[in-house]
């Protein structure tokens, strides 16, 4: 729902602030006080066309942003698109913004960040719908009439099984595909998968293994030093040399006379307890070195061993991948690959015949769809045919026109007919409406009256309440062409349509504007030589001679038919 409306330096509007209430909003006021230039800004909200003329003179910029709450039924869709975006900011509630420069560039914004136009548009389609003259008109979208007429026949689970089967069908074909483009090509392919595992496997490669021949190979390429390092080490720790003793032998030394000093003074007991752990960590040091020294290898062959292999694997890794495990993991993926194309012929007939039951359940599916839709639509012809002739469309008919094509490749129909398909069916749905009697059916965006338009509108949003999600309306020149007593019963339609949703009407009719839960007088406003649009909301005895003035002059009588409908609308049932 719409709860806030800032517009700023758009066209005459200096700064307006609104704020909305639920149900029906009614917007009144003199022809040129600025009620379409308000639905202008909503519509640039949405994403429509920016023009450098709708940035009031003298300012260079003009800003509208809106704030809404979210129905709960909209919320996993809105918030969805919000947190894949990383806009979200409170859940529930989401900002809406357009800025038009001066210099002819456009700014869509979304609770504060930046988003492209197509973003702006993509959620604010989901939140508001206009009707009138306008672009936002969904009605006229002949891609939206399937997606009502469902709306309006509950077909949605019928609708998300063949979408299911559909869906399936579309991921089997790929499959298919990619399989008989491989067998077109299995023989040079068999050739090249057989001589890559081929090589791999020969290679008999090990995960670590590289880094342990690198290793090993570092060792025999300076066994020689190794070798030298290690007998100087054995010699100081424990040969020692001739002008000098070795460390082992003037440790026992130290450890004999630590013995003696702590059996004099016991305290330092446990010095010469460590000084007995280090002589013997110390021994054990000469050990391991000489453990070592003696299984340094001098194995040039040994080397040229390690070096050959270390550059298999270099040549293999410039192929395959840049680790042993992703050389071992082509292998794999190559090996699978192979086992596919070698059973293609038998896999490409196995998918073959589940085509064949998809493309059956897929045509069952469809024609049940096709069925209940084509029963849905005498029943929506007849409830629509009813609400335009309650609003002065007397004789105007409503027609929902299928269209299927017939397709070599596509599936049975139930009539027998092999006809093409798509994700929502078998056929396209098209509204056509003949608005007066003797006149043949013509496709909605066709109808030059943008009153009629709104008026068809209305009367397929009050048959369709319950299943339009979109929560706020806008209708604008609704009471073009028609009188006081059809103006009332507009009134009470579009009274009636707020029960389910967020309304906000333009009109000149008072017996309309009375069905108004808010009541906003638009006024044109001379300030410091500028003019500029005001917005007030009107209440009881102002209400009371706003609807007056609406009727003519105001005096005794205007004002006396004022409280008449105002008491009238009141006490509806």
């Amino acid at each position: 729902m719409l709860t806030e409306l800032r517009i700023t330096d758009f066209a005459i509007i200096d700064h307006l602030e609104i704020n909305f209430h639920r149900g029906l909003n009614i917007f009144t006021g003199e022809t040129g006080a600025g009620k379409s230039i308000i639905i202008d800004a909503v519509e640039a909200l949405l994403g429509s066309r920016s023009d450098v003329t709708q940035v009031r003179a003298g300012a260079e910029r003009a800003q509208v942003e809106a704030e809404f709450t979210i129905p709960k039924a909209l919320q996993p869709t809105v918030h969805g698109i919000l947190e894949g975006e990383e806009l979200m900011e409170e859940p529930g509630f989401i900002t809406l913004g357009r800025e038009i420069r001066r210099n002819g560039r456009s700014v869509a914004r979304i609770n504060g960040h930046n988003v492209s136009v197509g973003m702006l548009s993509q959620l604010g389609g989901l939140l508001v719908d206009v009707h009138g003259q306008s672009e936002h008109l969904s009605l006229l979208h002949v891609s939206q009439h399937l997606r009502l007429l469902d709306a309006y026949a509950g077909l949605e689970q019928e609708l998300a099984a063949y979408q299911k089967t559909y869906h399936s069908l579309l991921a089997l074909r790929k499959s298919l595909h990619e399989l008989r483009q491989a067998e077109s090509e299995a023989a040079r392919r068999i050739d090249i998968l057989t001589y890559q595992i081929n090589e791999i496997e020969a290679a008999r490669l090990q995960p670590a293994e590289e880094d342990t021949l690198r290793a090993e190979r570092t060792r025999l390429a300076n066994a020689e030093g190794l070798s030298s390092l290690a007998q100087q080490a054995i010699q100081l720790l424990d040969e020692g040399m001739p002008e000098a003793p070795s460390a082992i032998d003037l440790l026992g030394q130290a450890v004999s006379a630590l013995g003696n000093l702590s059996r004099l003074d016991a305290s330092q007991a446990s010095v010469s307890e460590q000084a007995q752990l280090i002589s013997e960590s110390l021994g054990e040091l000469a050990s391991t070195l000489r453990a070592y020294l003696e299984n340094i290898e001098f194995n040039p062959r040994r080397l040229d061993q390690v070096e050959e292999r270390l550059n298999l694997i270099h040549t293999l890794k410039r192929k395959y991948g840049d680790s042993i495990p992703e050389i071992l993991a082509f292998a794999e993926q190559a090996r699978s690959q192979l086992e596919a194309i070698t059973h293609a012929g038998e896999r490409i007939a196995e998918l073959e015949a589940d085509e064949s039951q998809l493309l059956e359940q897929l045509g069952l599916e469809g024609s049940t769809l096709s069925k209940k839709r084509h029963s849905a639509a005498l029943a929506l012809e007849s409830a629509l045919e009813a609400e335009l002739n309650s609003l002065n469309m007397d004789g105007a008919h409503f027609q929902v026109h299928f269209q299927q094509r017939d397709d070599p490749n596509g599936i049975f129909a139930a009539d027998g007919r092999q006809v093409a398909f798509d994700s929502n069916g078998l056929e396209k749905v098209e509204f056509l409406v003949a608005p007066n009697p003797g006149e043949g059916f013509k496709p909605l965006v066709k109808i030059a009256s943008g009153g009629e338009t709104s008026r068809l509108m209305l009367a397929i949003k009050n048959v369709l309440a319950q299943a339009d999600q979109v929560p706020t309306l806008i209708f604008d020149e609704i009471d073009q062409g028609i009188g006081g007593r059809v103006g009332s019963i507009v009134g009470r339609k579009l009274w009636d349509l707020a029960r389910q949703h967020q309304v906000l009407c333009v009109t000149h009719l008072p017996q309309l504007a009375a069905y108004g839960e808010q009541h906003l007088r638009v006024q044109k406003q001379l300030k410091d030589g500028r003019t500029l649009t005001e917005v007030a909301s009107v209440e009881g005895e102002e209400r009371m001679l706003e609807l007056a003035q609406m009727m003519g002059d105001i005096n005794e009588g205007t004002r006396r038919s004022a409280e008449e409908l105002l008491k009238g609308v009141q006490n509806r049932p």
